[in-house]
C-alpha cells in the first residue's frame, strides 16, 4: 500500500485545510473558526491515520471518518457563506473540492475493499 503522503486525496485535502486556515486566520468568531478548521483538518488527518493502520478494515474505517468530516466541513461552509464569514465564490470552490475529495475517498475505500477479497 502507498504512503499516505503519495495519495492525491490526502494532498488535496491537506491543501484545502491549509487554505481554510489562511483564509480564516483573522476571523474573530473563535467558536465558528475552531469548529470549521477542525472539520477541515480532520479530513487529511483521518486519511493519514487510516493509512498507518492495519488491517484493511481499520484503514477503510478511518477513510470513512474522513468522508464524514468532508460532509461536516461542507455544512459549515454553507453556514459560513450565509452568515457572511466566507465569501460566496471561495466557499463554493471549497464545497466543490470537498465533494470531489468525498468521491475520491469513496473510490479509495471501494478499491481497498476489493483488494481484500
Amino acid at each position: 500500500m502507498a504512503r499516505f503522503e503519495d495519495l492525491a486525496v490526502w494532498k488535496r485535502s491537506a491543501r484545502l485545510s491549509a487554505d481554510l486556515y489562511k483564509s480564516l486566520r483573522d476571523l474573530k468568531d473563535f467558536g465558528f473558526c475552531d469548529q470549521i478548521t477542525r472539520a477541515g483538518l480532520s479530513i487529511p488527518s483521518n486519511i493519514a491515520e487510516g493509512y498507518e493502520r492495519e488491517p484493511a478494515k481499520e484503514t477503510t474505517n478511518f477513510l470513512n471518518y474522513a468522508k464524514g468530516s468532508a460532509g461536516e466541513f461542507r455544512t459549515q461552509i454553507y453556514i459560513g457563506i450565509d452568515i457572511g464569514y466566507i465569501e460566496r465564490d471561495t466557499g463554493m470552490q471549497w464545497i466543490k473540492e470537498a465533494e470531489e475529495i468525498s468521491r475520491m475517498l469513496h473510490g479509495l475505500m471501494q478499491t481497498i475493499r476489493t483488494q481484500k477479497n
